[in-house]
């Protein structure tokens, strides 16, 4: 796929159907691996992660390809040159998109479709108002408008550049409120299986968390597991764990710039984010230099970005004394895939990554965690839920378990979808509010 170079582009949003979602993910729970590999087999399309899943069409024979152009909502999109009346272009053509919102109106996102296959669908997304897309498949291309309300109180920085471990670059969206400084950081970590999505798909929970000015809200990426981001190696469970520590690690070196406190930070995620959110705050005593399983019974994590002038143990008691509060959203805590195919691997390594085996007694740390699952939630137990929070609670921990009555697995997520987006407001919006003030009870306390 080419790409327009002066177009910031956004990472692949993978729009997995519920039922295959479910499957995979609940064989990821069940600790197989299997599942995981046949979707990195079936589901990435691969733009500028050498990944390359989807592949390109085969041309056919009257060298033309489908595109269909979705009615955008709240704004307009133009194709030059235009559609042909039965809407069949010649492959080859570079179609120029521009997207324009009505007033009072934003851009959300410009995208197209047409990437990947099978029980996937895949889209690309651009923050920009135009895009230039070569056309060499199937493809469906639109843009997604926002209230202007929605971002006027916000300064957003894209595509923060963290660390480059493998093929695919690591990066991080900032949401930081306008005229303010030294304000608490919520880092948001996405789901999707350790094996898809981005950090595009926490924008709409970043807007939220940080639009009313009292967080600065920033939403992390990380690899995916085995080898869905074309790496030969296959990455591990730690080796994400690792990223998201990295990522915290080079949003601390960089606070000033976003309008952080860099010793004021929290963490959240939803489903595979809500784990890693919890590993992240539970597990911090935890980052070290000398490997994961490398020596029997020995597992630490090294951040996969390291500032220059630290050491490990710097970084470590840094990022210790920073977090202060999680919000682990429908996540899984318990008997987690490891994903190494490392013959030492046993069930030590599967509790050395598992959350639940690694709460802090009060006396020695406070983690308070806030945490959700929709009752209609067919992914996640609320029985392995309640568990973690008498887990928690049997440590000394604050906890608040919330179950939002008729919601469903990944009510926290944002896509370019009208159900998404509406799911969004009905769950999503509310539940940021009371994340938030689960969070100012730490970070805002009443004198």
């Amino acid at each position: 796929m080419k790409l327009n170079e002066k177009s910031r582009t956004k990472s692949l949003r993978i729009l997995i159907i519920s039922f295959c979602c479910a499957v995979m993910l609940l064989s990821l729970i069940q600790g197989s691996s299997a599942m995981a590999q046949g979707a990195a087999r079936g589901g990435r399309g691969g733009v500028g992660f050498g990944g390359g899943r989807g592949g390109q069409m085969a041309t056919p024979a009257d060298g033309k390809f489908a595109v269909t152009v979705q009615e955008a909502a709240n704004g307009s999109v133009k194709l030059n040159p235009a559609l042909p009346e039965d809407g069949r272009v010649a492959a080859g053509t570079v179609l120029t998109l521009t997207a324009t919102p009505d007033e009072g109106y934003v851009l959300d996102c410009s995208y197209h479709s047409g990437l990947g296959g099978g029980m996937f669908a895949a889209n690309v997304e651009y923050p920009d108002p135009e895009i230039k897309i070569t056309v060499d498949k199937n493809m469906t291309i639109g843009a997604s408008f926002i209230k202007v309300s929605e971002v006027t109180n916000l300064n957003i920085i894209n595509n923060v550049n963290y660390a480059k471990p493998g093929k695919k670059q690591l990066k991080y969206d900032v949401f930081s409120p306008k005229g303010v400084k030294n304000l608490p950081c919520i880092v948001i970590i996405h789901g999707g299986g350790w094996t898809s999505n981005c950090e595009d798909v926490m924008r709409g929970l970043g807007r939220e968390l940080a639009k009313d000015g009292k967080y600065v809200a920033i939403s992390i990426d990380y690899r995916w597991a085995q080898t869905v981001d074309g790496d030969e190696k296959p990455n591990t469970m730690a080796n994400l764990i690792e990223d998201c520590y990295g990522a915290i690690a080079h949003i601390q070196e960089h606070a000033s710039e976003y309008s952080v406190d860099p010793t004021r930070l929290a963490v959240t995620g939803d489903s595979a984010g809500g784990h890693l959110s919890a590993a992240v705050i539970n597990m911090v005593d935890m980052i070290g230099d000398e490997g994961f399983g490398v020596k029997p019974g020995v597992f630490q994590y090294k951040p996969t970005y390291m500032p220059k002038d630290k050491t490990v143990e710097q970084v470590r008691k840094e990022i210790t004394a920073a977090i202060k509060a999680a919000a682990p959203s429908y996540g899984v805590f318990a008997n987690l895939n490891t994903y190494s195919n490392d013959p030492a691997a046993d069930r030590s390594w599967t509790e050395a990554v598992s959350p639940i085996n690694h709460i802090p007694d009060v006396k020695d740390r406070a983690v308070p965690q806030f945490l959700t699952r929709g009752t209609n939630d067919s992914l996640i137990r609320h029985e392995n839920v309640q568990a973690y929070a008498e887990a928690l609670k049997a440590k000394g921990q604050i906890v608040e378990y919330l179950q939002p009555e008729g919601a469903s697995h990944a009510f926290f997520d944002w896509k370019v979808d009208t159900r998404t987006k509406a799911t969004f407001a009905q769950y999503g919006v509310p539940y940021a509010a009371k994340m938030k003030d689960f969070f100012d009870t730490v970070y805002y306390p009443k004198k």
